[in-house]
């Protein structure tokens, strides 16, 4: 195998699942167990027959809901622990960064990280000290180096963290959502310096809720569901699909724990045609109230998340029993694609509040147009977004 290669056969793993005992008995049970008696320990599958291959130089992302089995997967492939079945190979130096602390220990220095983790890697000192310096500017921590890890922001460590992984040349880079704890700024040097390795030849796993920096970083993709892998293949394919799951997965329960219910929900454009980019989108939501309310309604727009593109706002007086709220979003900037709209209901209390309708999907719907545009390499979308509004309640 080439280094930088990774291959993944029908690989399994297994956690107990026992409850916990108080400390005798769990002692006992052991002990009982030790000599053949006693019941057997429960498990749970967190990863069942995973197979995958990256070539050298590649990039790899794996996506999914928290518990898929994501992390447990880049813990096996980096060799902090073991698949319970299966066959799991990897070729050259390892780089990885799953948590903020990783690698790093809290009582030694920034400098003395930096030489430690290369050491661990098999580089030389000499290998260490021409790469040293731009390990320090990266994290920009040129004034904190020789002070104590533990004295380090969560920020600074991560930025230590990514910055000695990255530049160290390590044959496979691993990352696991860390990025989120930088600054924007940050982020982004992240990706740039990302993309810079992966094209000088080291091969990447990259896991990340942020969908948008995975379609930048990737070039291919795997969904984890339920500890198997659901979907493989290009990255904007797999996305699309996991961006449906998630959105058939939160689908509207009518009978919500608010005051209000919605009765009805339509989305055309102001012209009457086909949706398509830029154009006006009218939204028409039949609501009713057991009583007359002063509230605040909410309509986001999504592509796969609860964490809307954008959200509008109306501050108005609903009236009691069925209504109908029209709002018409001004020239709403949508590329080619399936969109989920979320609507919600806050009552005015004093700045807080009350929830009258829960956050969630209520229908999705396509729009036309040109495709999405690629994002420059390392770049990506952090931009807020303001579409003008039109309200009417009738």
């Amino acid at each position: 195998m080439p280094d930088g290669s990774i291959q993944l056969e029908h690989v399994w793993k297994k956690f107990r699942a026992d409850k916990t005992v108080p400390k005798f008995y769990d002692q006992m049970t052991r002990f009982r167990r030790s000599i053949g008696s006693g019941n057997r320990y429960d498990y749970r599958w967190v990863l069942k027959d995973i197979t995958l291959e990256v070539e050298p130089g590649k990039s790899l992302a794996l996506i999914g809901i928290n518990g898929s089995g994501k992390t447990t997967l880049l813990k096996i492939i980096s060799q902090i622990t073991y698949q319970s079945a299966g066959r799991c190979d990897v070729a050259g130096r390892i780089g990885a960064l799953l948590s903020v602390t990783a690698g790093i220990h809290m009582e030694l220095t920034g400098k003395e990280n930096i030489f430690l983790y290369g050491a661990v890697m098999g580089m030389g000192r000499q290998s260490i000290r021409t790469k040293y310096d731009e390990i320090v500017e990266f994290a920009g921590l040129a004034d904190a180096v020789d002070r104590q890890v533990k004295f380090y922001s969560l920020g600074m460590q991560m930025r230590l963290g990514f910055s000695i992984a990255a530049f160290l040349e390590p044959d496979v880079l691993l990352v696991d959502e860390v990025l989120a704890v930088g600054d924007a700024n940050f982020q982004q040097k992240c990706l740039k310096r990302i993309g810079e390795i992966v094209k000088a030849g080291t091969t990447l796993l990259y896991v990340s809720h942020d969908l948008a920096s995975v379609e930048a970083t990737c070039e291919t993709a795997v969904w984890l569901a339920d500890a198997v892998a659901v979907a493989s293949g290009p990255t904007r394919e797999v996305v699309s699909l996991y961006r449906k799951a998630v959105e058939q997965n939160a689908a509207l329960t009518t009978s919500t724990e608010g005051l209000v219910e919605i009765l009805k929900v339509e989305i055309e454009a102001s012209d009457g045609g086909q949706l398509r980019s830029e154009c006006d989108l009218v939204v028409r939501l039949r609501l009713n109230s057991p009583e007359a309310i002063q509230a605040n309604i909410f309509l986001g727009v999504s592509q796969g998340s609860a964490f809307p593109m954008f959200i509008v706002r109306h501050d108005g007086s609903f009236p009691a029993g069925d209504c109908e709220v029209v709002c018409t979003m001004r020239h709403v900037p949508l590329s080619k694609g399936r969109y989920s709209l979320w609507p919600a209901m806050s009552a005015h209390a004093g700045g807080k509040g009350k929830p009258l309708l829960p956050w969630r999907p209520a229908m999705s719907f396509d729009v036309m147009g040109p495709d999405f545009i690629k994002l420059p390499e390392g770049v990506m979308v952090m931009s807020n977004v303001y579409v003008g509004s039109d309200w009417e309640i009738n």
